[in-house]
C-alpha cells in the first residue's frame, strides 16, 4: 500500500510534465490543447462569448428576413449557418459540448422571441394566431436547423478526436461505456495482485520429516527380522 506521499509525487510529475508541454507549444506557436481553437495557433474563446456569437447572428438573420419577407429566408440561413459553425470552431477544446448541443435550442429560443418583439398580434389576438405567427417561421427554418445540427456535430467530433485532451478526455468515457481498454485492465490486474501479494502473510510450509530417517528405520525392521530368524544349517 502507498502511503499520502507516494499518490501525490506522480500527480505532481503529471502537472510538471502539462506544464513543461504548455510552455514547448507556446514556444512552437501553438496553445495548449484545452485552450486552443480548432486552429492550433488561435486561443479559442469561453463557452458563453461562443453561445453569444451564434445567438447574435441568428437574431439578426431572424429580424432581416421577418421585416423584409415576414418569415425566415437566405439571410437567416446564411447567418445561422455561420454562427453555429463559428462558436463550435473558435470555442476552447475543453468547452466544446455547449456550441455542438446548441443549433436547435437556438432555433427553438431565438426565432420566437424575435418574431414577437417584431410581429406582435393585436389585443384581440388570440392564443391560436400567435401560435401560427411562432409556428410558421419555426417549419420554415427545420430543414436549414437540421443541416446546420449535422454540420455542427461533425466539427464537434473531429475536434473532439483530433485534439484529445488526455486518458481522462471524452473520448476515453466514451470508450468506457462501450468496453475498457484491455492494458488498463491488465495493469489493475497486475496491481491488485502485487498488492494482495504483499499483504498476505507469509506462512512456511511444514517440515517433512527426512528421508534418511525413513530409510534407517526400516533398515532397523529388516535387521530385527533377519536376527530372529533361525538359521539353516
Amino acid at each position: 500500500m502507498t502511503g499520502p506521499r507516494g499518490t501525490t509525487a506522480p500527480k505532481r510529475q503529471q502537472t510538471s510534465r502539462r506544464q513543461r508541454n504548455a510552455a514547448q507549444q507556446r514556444a512552437a506557436g501553438r496553445w495548449p490543447v484545452a485552450d486552443r481553437s480548432i486552429i492550433g495557433s488561435v486561443l479559442g474563446i469561453p463557452p458563453v462569448a461562443a453561445i453569444g456569437v451564434a445567438l447574435v447572428l441568428t437574431a439578426l438573420g431572424v429580424f432581416a428576413d421577418i421585416l423584409r419577407l415576414g418569415t425566415l429566408g437566405t439571410i437567416f440561413t446564411i447567418a445561422y449557418f455561420v454562427g453555429c459553425v463559428l462558436a463550435v470552431g473558435w470555442v476552447r477544446r475543453r468547452s466544446l459540448f455547449g456550441p455542438m448541443v446548441q443549433p436547435p435550442l437556438l432555433l427553438a429560443v431565438a426565432v420566437p422571441a424575435v418574431v414577437l418583439v417584431i410581429g406582435t398580434p393585436g389585443p384581440g389576438a388570440g392564443a391560436t394566431e400567435k401560435m401560427l405567427m411562432i409556428g410558421a417561421p419555426l417549419v420554415n427554418g427545420f430543414p436549414t436547423m437540421a443541416v446546420t445540427t449535422a454540420v455542427v456535430l461533425v466539427i464537434g467530433v473531429i475536434r473532439l478526436f483530433g485534439q484529445r485532451l488526455g486518458a481522462d478526455d471524452a473520448v476515453a468515457r466514451l470508450r468506457g461505456l462501450f468496453g475498457r481498454d484491455r492494458r488498463a485492465e491488465d495493469a489493475e490486474l497486475d496491481e491488485l495482485e502485487s498488492l494482495d501479494l504483499d499483504e498476505k502473510p507469509r506462512t512456511r510450509a511444514p517440515a517433512r520429516p527426512p528421508v534418511s530417517g525413513k530409510r534407517g528405520s526400516d533398515a532397523a525392521r529388516g535387521a530385527g527380522r533377519t536376527s530372529g530368524s533361525p538359521r539353516r544349517s
